[in-house]
């Protein structure tokens, strides 16, 4: 049986996920807007409720896409609010829509929100060295920087810790211990991730830039 990250437990869902997924580098924007969404979701539950959910946060939420979910109206939010497939947590659920919006507004500034988001790291993901779950952070100076700047631009569930979460489960780090037989395989697909170039606008360009804890 392969050695894996410490937070993994056997639950098949959790070894899915962190074999296929986590610390993959994501550039897809819809998939980005997914992984901001749940892991706002996550916020004092279990990540493994809330991947449980993942199927029905997609149905609900218009498959993630942000200028759909950006046009929900109230009524829209009163029908998610009795929907036992996702969070039913009001602030959750408005935060969701209201981050599609901002989401939009990132995107027609920065060309794209992964060109946006990838810039808190230069570009290219942080392989990190760690040997015990211990040493994995909650959160760092950049997911600080990534947090103040999400508030600033009217993000909501997008604290210091969240945005840690979200950059660990999108391959921004590389938080797989080296003890675990993904580390290697993930610090392989560094060289060959590239965030989306921005788009070009009438102006010029669009863009201007510089889990351990899951469960």
């Amino acid at each position: 049986m392969p050695e894996r990250c410490a937070w993994v437990t056997s639950d098949p869902d959790y070894i899915a996920y962190h074999d296929e997924q986590w610390g993959v580098p994501l550039h897809d924007d819809q998939a980005l807007f997914e992984m901001l969404t749940l892991e706002g979701a996550q916020a004092g539950l279990s990540w493994l409720t809330v991947l449980r959910k993942r199927a029905a946060y997609r149905e609900a939420f218009a498959g993630f896409d942000p200028a759909r979910v950006a046009r929900f109206t109230p009524a829209r939010v009163e029908e998610l609010l009795a929907d036992p497939g996702i969070v039913r947590n009001r602030l959750k659920v408005e935060s969701t829509v209201n981050n599609a919006r901002r989401f939009l507004e990132v995107q027609r500034e920065h060309g794209t929100f992964d060109a946006y988001l990838w810039g808190f790291v230069g570009g290219a993901p942080v392989v990190n060295a760690f040997r015990a779950g211990a040493e994995v952070p909650a959160k760092t100076a950049t997911s600080d920087a990534l947090s103040k700047d999400l508030l600033r631009r009217g993000f909501k569930f997008v604290g210091s810790t969240i945005c840690y979460a979200l950059m660990q489960a999108t391959g921004m780090v590389n938080d797989h211990l080296v003890s675990c037989f993904r580390h290697g395989q993930v610090s392989q697909l560094r060289q060959s991730s590239q965030p989306s170039q921005p788009k070009k606008t009438a102006g010029g360009p669009g863009a201007k830039k510089s889990r351990g804890k899951h469960g």
